[in-house]
């Protein structure tokens, strides 16, 4: 019963670095609240600014797809119980996130610089807008599965692990990854887009790109005919009408 409380203790405290790291990456993009931000004051040269920004970048995106894949998590599990793995996924994702905070180097620059209140205004309900498609995206195909939760829950209950049926809740409906355009909306909109905001969202949505076709893969390899199916009738990201409505045709809606 000891062990099954430590693991479940583990999943809490991951989860809770997890939420406050979320938190503060709101404050260090949309530029408020936080003591350093995404858009600061230049401290050092923009060579080697950038260089230091690229690899931050890489780290978070090398983390972010290495421990994500089966081959990885096979091979964590061999040293860490199955219920923790999702769990220090979470936690290693929000400790890289923590480490880009820290050493983050604004580079200065302006890509543009929206004047117009309405359009700023616009602009920043955008933001808004992806931040809370992500919160909700979460939730829609299990918040608590998503980070880890449900499965120290399950494992302290003394209850087997179930995987989640596949389902197209709310906005999987018209895009295949509500999640990503949360963020892409979160990274993009914004009335000041500085170089370093530009090489954030550039080098992230590079990323999410890249992630969304191993993350793809992983998906059909598990789940067969019914993701391809799903693949081949709602769009990736952009809810574009027509591709919506000639599966609306087909499946009789």
């Amino acid at each position: 019963m000891l062990k099954r409380l430590l693991i479940f203790a583990y999943g809490v405290t991951c989860y809770a670095i997890f939420f406050v790291t979320f938190l503060y990456a709101l404050g260090f993009i949309g530029n408020f609240a936080v003591p350093a931000t995404l858009d600061g004051v230049p401290t050092m040269p923009i060579g080697r600014a950038l260089l230091i920004d690229l690899a931050l970048l890489g780290v978070f995106a090398l983390q972010h797809s290495i421990m994500a894949r089966p081959f990885f998590k096979r091979w964590l599990t061999r040293f860490i119980p199955e219920s923790a793995e999702r769990s220090t996924y979470v936690l290693f994702s929000s400790l890289a996130l923590i480490v880009m905070f820290v050493f983050w180097q604004p580079l200065g620059g302006s890509a543009w610089d929206v004047q117009d209140p309405a359009a700023r205004a616009v602009l920043y309900a955008l933001f808004g807008f992806g931040w809370l498609l992500v919160l909700v995206a979460t939730f829609l195909i299990n918040h608590f599965d998503l980070f880890g939760l449900r499965q120290v829950w399950l494992q302290l209950a003394g209850r087997p692990y179930t995987q989640l049926r596949f389902g197209t809740p709310g906005p999987y409906k018209l895009v295949r990854h509500p999640l990503y355009l949360g963020w892409l909306l979160a990274f993009w909109a914004t009335p000041t887009m500085t170089g370093t905001h530009l090489l954030f969202a550039v080098i992230t949505t590079a990323y999410i790109l890249v992630a969304i076709q191993l993350e793809e893969k992983d998906l059909v390899d598990s789940l067969g005919e019914d993701y391809r199916r799903y693949r081949e009738r709602v769009p990736m990201i952009i809810p574009w009408p027509r591709r919506l409505r000639r599966a609306t045709i087909r499946t009789g809606g």
